[in-house]
């Protein structure tokens, strides 16, 4: 019975898993538009494929801290942001203009 359960826990776990995987996976690169980081609320950051509350907000800090970014580049000094993370936000990313994303 001592088994059943953890099967059973581990099952579960496993599905719930899977499925936030997929929900996520989905979500990645479904956006029409660009954000520019400099100006970008933590809302409109959180749009970015990859991008969840606390990236955005390290992406704020840093834009505050430097006085805002003179690189995509420096984006990888946000933590979690590295070289596989930079170029799938690329497309999406700018230092100057309107800000224009929005989710599909």
């Amino acid at each position: 019975m001592f088994d059943a359960k953890r099967t059973a826990r581990a099952f579960a776990l496993a599905l719930l898993s899977a499925s936030l995987l997929a929900t996520v996976a989905s979500a990645a690169g479904e956006i029409d538009g660009v954000v520019n980081v400099n100006t970008a609320t933590l809302e409109e950051l959180q749009l970015l494929p990859g991008i969840g509350a606390s990236r955005a907000v390290a992406m704020i800090k840093l834009r505050k801290q430097r006085g805002g970014f003179k690189s995509v580049d420096e984006l990888k000094d946000v933590k979690g942001i590295g070289d596989v993370g930079l170029e799938r936000l690329r497309p999406y990313v700018r230092l100057e203009g309107k800000t224009t994303v929005s989710a599909r």
